[in-house]
């Protein structure tokens, strides 16, 4: 037995539930290598032996439903319909079909491993007779039905009823007089069957070819179908033409299903006995997991709302019901032997939780598993989606495999989780007027997170971040949608994200030139003044959407500013032309402020090896604005400085050592921009240098592309501050001038700075 198919999975649970029940109560199971292992007094002889003539099934019927073997067709004439071809029916139920003939099989076998299978069928037909019941019933007829089913069955099939459903209360549907309604269970499909297909059917005439059949047992056919089955034996005829359902898709048939052209559904029988007796292990998990705060529907062990990230096929459709179950399946695997009594006790909890609340889709149960949320003895889970394929019919899909190990870098997402619930709650498939930029950035989002969870690398973590930044960018371009202000009635907004610790910055570092740099863009800060004259911070994510600090005493507050300013400038396209702006605006706010010098701070410096590979075109500037997005997102008001500053530099200094193989330490600026850097710096640079007022035509200049304009105007304005160049004209145009007009907008440290000033400036001559 393997984890996968989920057939596999649930043929492994019922042999182990069958030999502990029925034969060796102190058996055992756990999973090696992939392949299911029991341990057990049980020899192999004995375990065969033990299932061909001592094995007592588990009664397992469905009299609600019309392919329960039940209920007769209606009796049909030669005679045709001249209108529709078919022939004309009679009205009287009274065609038997091969369902009925299987219980009729089963109620008359005196063999009596089936004395409880007989007792259950001949109960059930009593209580449809009582009810004058010919057909399936349906609505209130139903319920009352499946509430007397449970009254009065034995408990061996009260058992299975609690596998298919739970009876909720439910104030919405009033149609039956007790108050209690059913609830299906996602594993069983809408009350055992999928599509056509009854289980409990399809389970009975699998019995009867295997325990039952002479001609089966006398040739040892039923045998080397189970030899295969629990063995893993070879044997060209270990399948029949059967449907296994929607628990072995592999085998459901159809065109490119085999190596032909169309292949023919097919199962082994006692494959899908075991299965069937597999999932009884999540009987009493139902009725235990009933009271789940927040799960919407039904509570089912280890069973969330389904997720349509993280699989090739993925799409935001497979999260509604025309197109999945809506919910999808985590099947834990372990290592260390287990037997019956301990896992009914961790399969009827199905813990997964992030923190103190329960996991609610399949993202958060991923999270949860490198959370330490889920129970202890687990090793991984698989993720199965109940996908409908193939038609209307559904297909347990393996969905991915996921390890259980504690992701340290997993943690920092609980400081988006009520940002993510609501974005996600108000963003996702079921509201279809959400604009297809958030429906990408919803799917990008989650599927970035769920890599996460399956590797807590740098490199995924930071995926994460630019997701998280993308998902921001999203929502500032449906500025109109994202507050709800079209909408009739209004509906709740989705704030600005914002309060990411400082631990991103840390955790997320992939030590690339392009990430150090966006860091000091995102850390850029300083005191300006509002429309009302009044100091307020401007940091630089106001200028990449519209939105204000709503209070001063906490730094991380953002909001949708109502009537957005002048200040954003963010545009999509080259990231160049939007530095420019940028700094174009600050130095404009900065005049208007009074600011005779540009008031801005930092947390974090551009290393000046790190400006110049941005100079040369060196650095990937589509990445980098992605990465400026997402750190904008941090609390830089938290973020300590100089710990960060002296991460960075280290990086800056391998990154050179490892990409220059020249042995000069520093690489040295081109000409342009140590010059027009010099004529704007900020007072966190140099404390000891002159103040030199803000002259904005030495950047228009240079943003225009006239870098001997700019630089010639940069050389008056120092030589008017008493700070003499080496040089007075630099002869540069175009990119070279554009893209140095730009680097004006990252933070320096002093050294870097000072080294500035040394590159530029004439050397003072002193008199003696």
């Amino acid at each position: 037995c393997s984890p996968i198919p989920l057939a596999h999975y649930l043929k492994a649970l019922g042999i182990l539930r069958l030999v502990a029940e029925q034969a060796d109560p102190a058996a055992a199971g756990c999973w090696q290598r992939d392949v299911f292992t029991l341990h057990s007094r049980l020899d192999r002889y004995a375990l065969l032996n033990f299932f061909l003539n001592d094995y007592r099934p588990t009664p397992i019927l469905a009299p609600w439903n019309g392919g329960s073997g039940f209920y007769f067709q209606e009796e049909k004439l030669k005679e045709k319909d001249p209108l529709t071809g078919k022939r004309k029916k009679t009205g009287r139920r009274t065609q038997p079909t091969e369902a009925t003939r299987v219980i009729d099989a089963l109620a008359t076998t005196t063999d009596p491993r089936f004395c409880q299978y007989r007792a259950a069928i001949l109960l059930t037909r009593e209580v449809l007779a009582g009810r004058e019941l010919e057909e399936a019933p349906k609505g209130a007829a139903k319920d009352e039905l499946l509430i007397e089913l449970r009254n009065r069955w034995p408990d061996a099939a009260v058992q299975w009823l609690d596998c298919v459903l739970v009876l909720t209360s439910d104030r919405n549907k009033s149609h039956s007089p007790t108050g209690l309604v059913p609830a299906y269970t996602p594993m069983l499909g809408s009350g055992a069957n999928d599509g056509n297909a009854d289980f409990s059917s399809n389970f009975m005439q699998r019995l009867i070819e295997v325990l039952l059949n002479r001609t089966n047992l006398e040739t040892g056919l039923s045998q080397r179908w189970l030899k295969v089955s629990l063995f893993g034996e070879n044997h060209p005829q270990s399948r029949i033409e059967a449907l296994a359902g929607q628990f072995e898709p592999g085998f459901a048939g159809g065109p490119n299903s085999v190596s032909g052209f169309k292949g023919r559904f097919s199962v082994n029988p006692w494959d899908f006995v075991f299965l069937i007796e597999g999932t009884l292990f999540f009987a009493a998990a139902v009725v235990k997991g009933h009271q789940t705060p927040g799960q919407s529907g039904l509570a089912y062990p280890f069973s969330v709302r389904a997720a349509g990230v993280g699989y090739p096929s993925a799409g935001a459709a497979d999260e509604l019901a025309d197109k999945s179950s809506t919910e999808e399946l985590w099947m834990p695997l372990w290592s260390r032997a287990a037997n019956k009594a301990e896992l009914l006790t961790v399969l009827s909890e199905g813990r997964a939780q992030i923190g103190s609340a329960a996991a609610q889709t399949g993202v958060d149960f991923a999270r949860a598993i490198c959370a330490n949320g889920t129970d202890r003895g687990f090793d991984e889970f698989v993720r199965y989606g109940l996908l409908i394929r193939r038609g209307d019919s559904t297909s347990a899909t393996p969905l991915g495999r996921f390890r259980v190990k504690r992701n340290a870098c997993a943690d920092l997402l609980s400081d988006a989780d009520r940002w993510l619930d609501n974005f996600r709650r108000i963003a996702g498939p079921a509201n279809d007027q959400v604009p297809a930029v958030i429906t990408r950035a919803v799917n990008q989002l989650e599927n970035r997170i769920i890599d996460l969870c399956q590797d807590g690398t740098p490199q995924r973590l930071q995926a994460v971040l630019v997701a998280l930044g993308q998902a921001e960018r999203a929502l500032a371009r449906s500025f109109a949608w994202t507050t709800g202000r079209n909408d009739k009635p209004p509906r709740q907004k989705i704030a600005p994200l914002a309060g990411l610790s400082d631990r991103w910055l840390r955790d997320a570092d992939d030590g690339s030139i392009e990430f150090r740099l966006a860091a000091a863009l995102a850390s850029v800060n300083g005191i300006y003044r509002d429309t009302e004259g009044r100091p307020t911070p401007l940091p630089l994510r106001c200028h990449l959407e519209p939105v204000v600090l709503r209070a001063a005493q906490d730094p991380r507050w953002f909001d949708w500013d109502d009537q957005p300013s002048n200040d954003v400038v963010w545009h999509e396209g080259d990231l160049v032309n939007v530095l420019n702006a940028i700094f174009g605006r600050r130095l404009l706010s900065a005049r208007q402020a009074g600011h005779s010098v540009l008031p801005d701070t930092a947390v974090c410096f551009a290393p000046l090896a790190d400006v110049v590979a941005f100079l040369e075109g060196q650095t990937d500037d589509g990445r980098l604005a992605d990465l400026l997005w997402g750190l904008s997102l941090v609390d830089w008001s938290r973020a300590r400085s100089s710990a960060l500053q002296s991460d960075f530099l280290e990086g800056a200094r391998h990154e050179q050592s490892q990409s220059v193989p020249d042995p000069t330490p520093e690489a040295t600026p081109p000409a342009i921009y140590s010059l027009l850097r010099l004529a704007f710096p900020r007072h966190v640079e140099c404390s000891d240098f002159p103040e030199i007022p803000i002259v904005a035509a030495i950047h228009q200049h240079a943003a225009h592309g006239n870098g001997s304009a700019a630089s010639r105007l940069a050389a008056r304005r120092l030589r008017a501050s008493d700070l003499p160049p080496a040089l007075e004209t630099v002869c540069v145009k175009g990119v070279a001038a554009r893209r140095a007009a730009a680097a004006l907008l990252f933070p320096l440290s002093r050294a870097d700075f000072a080294r500035l000033r040394e590159l530029v400036l004439k050397p003072r001559t002193v008199s003696v």
